[in-house]
């Protein structure tokens, strides 16, 4: 079996109590960027790993949107989300690391910590940059390794565990992975110490 099924499996297992096991952190901060981060997006517009469809409820009702997810009970659940909310969004199941739409489709490419759990990021990031416009954005709020000494280290011993039951690293290096793609054209903000950001990208072609 393959990372990416491994992965898979994984969040096919989690899916029932995900909303569960991610609600602490959703109260705390997540949902305020989620609908921070959605209020910016315009025209045609793909979000990547949708999971159970924590972002649809705050999907503007003006742009058109596709969202994908590689686990197929986790999308169940962001179906059954978008019909309860009686929002207009195309729901499919297909992998960030081999997307079957063509290059520079999407105004927009949003993900909210989504990147630490592609097998495969580099793979990922090379796919949202051929289907993004020239000059459209790519917008990331996603968590990743600490630059302190101590705490990173923390995470990289602990990381393994997580990855085991979760799908989920603790310890990517998402900044230094978006420039090993050749984007170069990047702002980031910190929203919680150096651990979670928000990472803007403008796709330059």
């Amino acid at each position: 079996m393959n990372q990416t099924e491994k992965i898979r499996k994984r969040y096919n297992r989690v899916s029932r109590i995900y909303d569960f096991l991610e609600q602490p952190m959703e109260i705390m901060a997540l949902k305020k960027w989620r609908v921070e981060v959605t209020k910016e997006l315009r025209g045609k517009v793909l979000g990547v790993g949708v999971g159970t469809g924590k972002n649809i409820p705050y999907y503007p009702d003006d742009i058109d949107i596709t969202a994908i997810d590689f686990s197929e009970k986790m999308l169940l659940k962001a179906i059954e989300k978008a019909k309860q909310l009686d929002k207009k969004v195309e729901l499919i199941h297909m992998d960030v690391q081999s997307m079957e739409f063509p290059d520079n489709i999407f105004d927009y490419v949003f993900t909210t910590c989504v990147f630490c759990s592609v097998p495969d990021p580099i793979k990922g990031l090379k796919e949202i940059r051929r289907v993004c416009k020239p000059n459209g954005k790519i917008i990331m709020i996603e968590h990743v390794r600490s630059d302190k000494k101590v705490f990173g280290l923390l995470m990289d011993i602990f990381n393994p565990l997580i990855v085991n039951f979760y799908g989920a690293n603790i310890n990517r290096r998402t900044e230094e992975n978006i420039k090993k793609v050749g984007f170069a054209n990047i702002d980031v903000i910190n929203l919680t110490g150096d651990i979670v950001k928000k990472i803007v990208i403008y796709n330059e072609k």
